[in-house]
């Protein structure tokens, strides 16, 4: 592993204080902060926000995203999302992260720029419910005119290494205009299988298992958290 650190910026996704201080320990540039991973993130709690800030000096972005499931989202949901964005923004986020699609699965434009709009001067990312649009090319088009400061996504792959083509293809598409960070299933020990000189994010968890003393019948007691050394193999290898 290289001693100097790589000319890219590593995004880590995390939801509790520890992966976000192991993250930051590891090297990494900035933060997704979110809570059930499992599910691919919902809003976390602005009281979770609150004491990470406390512990770690790197950017948090904050998902904003108020349920499980789909992408698209009706009146009293849009409502909750703009107080979300209002009550992270007053604990401190530096920037948001959501994606709003339309029941066909093409970028939702008017919500989009409602929301950024929303985010005033806070930067935004457009997560990857782009990865559920039927052309990417079209949709990272349609995205890059609402205002989101860089696009997260596997390029419509289950894994960002499956979509790398795509992804370059996006990235030359709207380079100069915003960001195309790879993300989804990036392992560490993997990372040339995504690397491209020409790409300066990059978006991980670098989790590893962690085992509970505790024993139940009736919950899962192991979990994983972010790993310094994780985040480090990425960040130093090049």
């Amino acid at each position: 592993m290289s001693s100097q650190r790589a000319p890219y910026l590593i995004e880590v996704v995390a939801s509790t204080v520890h992966s976000c201080m192991e993250a930051e320990l590891g090297g990494a540039g900035r933060i997704e902060l979110c809570s059930a991973l499992a599910s691919a993130g919902i809003t976390p709690s602005s009281g979770l926000l609150e004491i990470v800030k406390q512990h770690v000096s790197i950017p948090i972005y904050v998902m904003i995203r108020p349920r499980e499931g789909d992408f698209t989202y009706d009146t009293r949901e849009i409502e909750v999302m703009k107080r979300e964005i209002d009550l992270l923004g007053a604990s401190g986020a530096d920037g948001f992260v959501f994606g709003c699609l339309k029941s066909d699965s093409t970028i939702d434009t008017l919500l989009t720029q409602e929301l950024v709009r929303h985010c005033g001067n806070t930067p935004v990312t457009f997560h990857r419910a782009i990865d559920c649009t039927p052309n990417l090319l079209h949709a990272a088009e349609e995205i890059a005119s609402c205002g989101c400061e860089r696009i997260l996504t596997s390029g419509g792959k289950s894994n960002a290494p499956d979509g790398r083509e795509t992804i370059l293809a996006m990235h030359e598409l709207v380079a100069g205009r915003m960001h195309i960070m790879p993300g989804g299933g990036i392992k560490p020990d993997a990372f040339d299988s995504i690397y491209h000189p020409q790409i300066s994010e990059y978006h991980l968890s670098g989790r590893m298992p962690r085992t509970s003393p505790m024993q139940s019948t009736l919950f899962e007691m192991d979990w994983a958290e972010t790993s310094r050394e994780a985040i480090r193999q990425v960040v130093y290898s090049k």
